[in-house]
């Protein structure tokens, strides 16, 4: 009989025990993913180009190609203007897997006319698309 109580006791030390084990778990988790998950990534501004959100370890594939992307419509956009170009709502030409529109900012009716959009993005050849304004600045990514 004795030996039952010890054995009891010894089976409740071990159930109680592991239940304090795992809500420790739980609660270190949800606090941990409370006060830093989240802050070390790269988010989408309101023009969907991405942005560094705290100090992310590694940039991902899709933010290095949006990167690279940006700087070459920047490029494109500056030896344009530089050889004198009336910007106007228009396609300034592909860059990997992005067409490189002017548009106004606002953008009005005029910049949905497909004469004045990319013809590889209308068409598919390239998924994605930089619009820029008539100044340079970036209006939307997507």
């Amino acid at each position: 009989m004795k030996n039952d109580g010890k054995i009891r006791f010894a089976k409740k030390l071990v159930f109680w025990s592991f239940v304090v084990f795992i809500i420790s778990v739980l609660l270190f988790l949800s606090l941990r993913s409370f006060f830093f998950g989240g802050e070390d990534n790269w988010i989408k501004d309101s023009r969907g180009v991405y942005i560094k959100h705290g100090n992310p370890a590694i940039i991902p594939q899709e933010v290095e190609n949006q990167q690279r992307a940006i700087d070459s419509a920047i490029q494109i956009y500056n030896s344009k203007k530089i050889v004198g170009m009336n910007f106007s709502s228009q396609c300034l030409g592909t860059i990997t897997n992005y067409a490189l529109d002017i548009v106004n900012a606002p953008r009005i009716a005029e910049d949905n006319l497909p004469e004045n959009q990319c013809d590889d993005f209308k068409t598919g050849k390239v998924t994605h698309f930089i619009e820029l304004d008539k100044n340079g600045e970036i209006v939307r990514i997507a």
